[in-house]
């Protein structure tokens, strides 16, 4: 028996973290997206779907807030007749929509959900390369996206695949770039102990207690900051959130990538979105507000009060802080306008990427300075400043190449199609 207990557990961790806490939150996520932007449109929303006493019998209904919708849901996409068109390459269209939720719940696996409980953090792998293993099997859903557009065999489909293609690898350089600072302030890639180290220390934009008062630390706000700005935005490009969501763009691709899908493939598409955003949201949250820390050293106070159920504590606080996300997620896709497929790409090439670079010179010397002198800081300072304006000087001048205008010679000098063939 002592040999099972440590599998026992694992397994344990895994349907408690993943299949009785994750699945939930993605099912409800869609609850709470219809309920806020039909509070934001001045609708009623999903509100009837309830206990149905009425199909045994009963006089009437409990309507519960509509909190049963997401059970209805499920069991509409179950029953929906699952039709595949004959012109689509099967094999890569019936396994697109796994590639998609799949590495969204692996990723889960790493994040951590709350303190210790009887002894066992609530982590499922505590693994010391954290946001490494999430970044590599996060960009595995790419995939999914690419052979659904393909697979499907029309256009709209094969564009939205593309664009989702370009924009995914593309925010993904921005986005790894953007935590460079973060993981050069702790040093480790473990998110247990970077969740720690916030706890003790001061969470990493509200430096407030502990060691966070330090001079070095208000000062790492500056470059900490612009990280979390960058990797905030570069989170909704990944999970195709508006303003970000080209790859399938109503307006211009009918569906995207999934024109072709119903039933519970097109399910999977639609969950593995709100699974990437959990995912997301639980990644800002671990490594810039504290994770499952409380705060302002109240969690050395809730670990003597609770004792060992003091992970439960934490684990509530961490889901906080994650709703309040999600609906942050929410409130942006119903109140910002759509971008321009241009529009993102240059915001992605040649403003996060440049950014990103000089955001991380910029944490460097602020870390290194107090182990350097002063004519070394000052000499590092000016190289930065030297390379910032040389940055600006590369973006703008490939910004004016792309954005160059043709004039009428260079079009009547380009081949036609017919021509090039």
């Amino acid at each position: 028996m002592e040999l099972l207990l440590p599998y026992l557990i694992i397994i344990a961790k895994i349907v408690g973290l993943t299949f009785a806490l994750g699945l939930p939150l993605i099912a409800y996520s869609v609850y709470a997206e219809r309920r806020f932007s039909a509070i934001i449109q001045d609708r009623v929303g999903p509100n009837r779907v309830g206990i149905p006493l009425t199909l045994f019998g009963g006089k009437k209904d409990i309507p519960l807030a509509g909190l049963l919708q997401p059970l209805a849901d499920g069991l509409k996409f179950i029953l929906k007749e699952d039709f595949t068109p004959s012109h689509v390459n099967k094999f890569f269209f019936w396994i697109a929509p796994a590639l998609t939720m799949v590495p969204a719940l692996l990723t889960l696996a790493v994040i951590p959900f709350g303190s210790e409980f009887f002894g066992e953090k609530l982590v499922i792998a505590n693994v010391s390369v954290g946001p490494l293993m999430i970044f590599a099997i996060a960009s595995l859903s790419v995939y999914g996206i690419t052979f659904a557009g393909w697979a499907s065999n029309n256009k709209y489909s094969f564009f939205g695949g593309v664009r989702s293609c370009a924009q995914m690898i593309s925010y993904e350089i921005a986005m790894g770039l953007s935590i460079i600072p973060v993981l050069m302030v702790f040093g480790e890639l473990n998110l247990y102990d970077i969740v720690q180290y916030q706890a003790d220390h001061g969470w990493l934009l509200l430096p407030l207690w502990g060691d966070g008062q330090s001079l070095e630390r208000w000062l790492l706000l500056i470059p900490l900051s612009i990280a979390f700005f960058i990797f905030t935005i570069s989170i909704f490009a990944e999970t195709n959130r508006m303003p970000f969501d080209l790859p399938e763009c109503e307006t211009e691709l009918v569906g995207g990538y999934h024109t072709e899908y119903s039933s519970m493939k097109f399910a999977l598409f639609f969950l593995g979105e709100y699974a990437a955003m959990i995912v997301g949201s639980s990644l800002i949250v671990t490594l810039f507000l504290g994770g499952w820390s409380i705060g302002f050293t109240l969690d050395a106070h809730v670990e003597r009060i609770f004792g060992d159920f003091a992970g439960l504590i934490h684990l509530g606080v961490f889901l906080v802080k994650i709703i309040a996300f999600i609906l942050f997620f929410i409130m942006i896709r119903w109140t910002v306008p759509r971008f321009r497929f241009d529009q993102l790409m240059r915001l992605g090439w040649v403003v996060f990427f440049e950014a990103a670079l000089i955001n991380i010179f910029l944490a460097a010397i602020i870390i290194g300075a107090p182990h350097m002198g002063t004519a070394q800081t000052i000499v590092a300072s000016i190289g930065l400043i030297i390379f910032t304006i040389l940055m600006i000087k590369v973006a703008k001048g490939l910004d004016k190449a792309i954005n160059k205008p043709k004039s009428l010679a260079d079009h009547l000098d380009d081949p036609s199609p017919s021509e090039s063939l």
